[in-house]
């Protein structure tokens, strides 16, 4: 008799299709309630003879467990669709869209942007190279001599240490013209922007990766007044025609003769911050002419070509631009600080 029950219900489970929550509900409290089908069975069962007790005691979890296997589904199942149609009841239909966000351009990319439109504006390409360089094309064939203390590990990332030739992060991006000029034939004339690594402390002035924007215009009878006329253009059509500029006589291996080149602070407008350290200038750049040494190591006669190159840090013409005081905002990724900038959709 009990087995029959069991057989008979087991069928009608199996049969059940509800067509909302509330029949899950109904079959819920028909079957597995304190006084439901499955409780009432297993106290039929108590009165069942000792031989059949095995067999049926098997039937009857198995019944149990597809019962409450059955609810658990079903539940799930209408739960969510009940979740679904409560949500798109509570929705406003009439409200508008949320629509798109845009996000900006970073400060860096804007300026280095600015920066190869106005060079684009002389005829300068854009050049780029690899930032994992050997020490020919990063040290060697700018001039560098052997004991200079960029050469040191407390001043260079060097990856690998080889016979004659270190591997190395690029510690700028001069070694872009060093290709340049050797897989060429002038004239040349061209920027070279791309990030750079030196090994130095992180602090509002400095970090341990940068970008640069170098430049380089080789030809014939290239003179140090061509150099001066250019710079003065990009810095006036940068930060405008009332920027002062002055230039500084200084050394670098791989130009002779050198400067570097200071512009009215345009925080302060030149009257002293700290910025410019109370000075009222602030240097951008260094630059000068092509020392004949790094020609010739570049396989260019130096008797018949001369050339100017010029570096600058985009950090550095950014804080300018826009007042920044601390280097470490253009790595931080605050995105309210760099929500700040201008959008672009280009």
């Amino acid at each position: 008799m009990l087995q029959e029950k069991i057989q008979q219900y087991s069928e009608e489970i199996e049969r059940f299709v509800p067509q909302s929550y509330n029949d899950v509900e109904a079959f819920r409290l028909k079957f597995l309630v304190a006084k439901g089908v499955v409780r009432t069975l297993f106290e039929e069962f108590k009165s069942v003879s000792p031989d059949q007790k095995r067999s049926l005691g098997k039937v009857l979890n198995e019944f149990k467990q597809a019962a409450e296997q059955k609810y658990q589904h079903l539940h799930e199942q209408f739960a969510s669709n009940k979740q679904t149609s409560k949500k798109k009841a509570e929705a406003d239909l009439t409200l508008p869209g949320e629509g798109f966000v845009f996000g900006s351009r970073h400060p860096l990319s804007l300026v280095r942007k600015e920066i190869v439109e106005i060079f684009k504006k002389l005829g300068f390409i854009v050049a780029e190279g690899p930032e994992i360089e050997d020490d020919w094309h990063n040290f060697t064939a700018l001039n560098f001599p052997p004991e200079h203390p960029a050469r040191d590990m407390q001043d260079t990332f060097f990856i690998k240490k080889q016979q004659g030739n270190d591997i190395a992060l690029r510690t700028h991006t001069s070694s872009v013209q060093v290709r340049m000029m050797e897989n060429g034939e002038p004239p040349f004339r061209a920027i070279m922007p791309g990030r750079v690594y030196r090994n130095e402390a992180i602090s509002a002035r400095a970090h341990c990766f940068f970008h640069q924007v170098e430049g380089l215009y080789v030809d014939k009878d290239v003179s140090f007044a061509d150099l001066k006329q250019t710079l003065y253009y990009f810095v006036q059509e940068l930060f405008g025609e009332d920027t002062k500029v002055r230039f500084r006589p200084s050394y670098f291996p791989f130009t002779e003769p050198s400067a570097e080149m200071d512009i009215s602070c345009t925080i302060c407008k030149g009257k002293g911050c700290a910025m410019c350290k109370g000075t009222g200038w602030v240097e951008i750049l260094g630059c000068g002419m092509v020392d004949p040494n790094v020609l010739e190591n570049c396989g260019i006669d130096s008797a018949i070509y001369s050339g100017f190159a010029f570096g600058m840090g985009i950090e550095r013409i950014t804080n300018l631009k826009y007042e920044i005081r601390d280097l470490r905002l253009f790595s931080e990724n605050d995105v309210r600080f760099l929500s700040q900038f201008e959008t672009e959709l280009i």
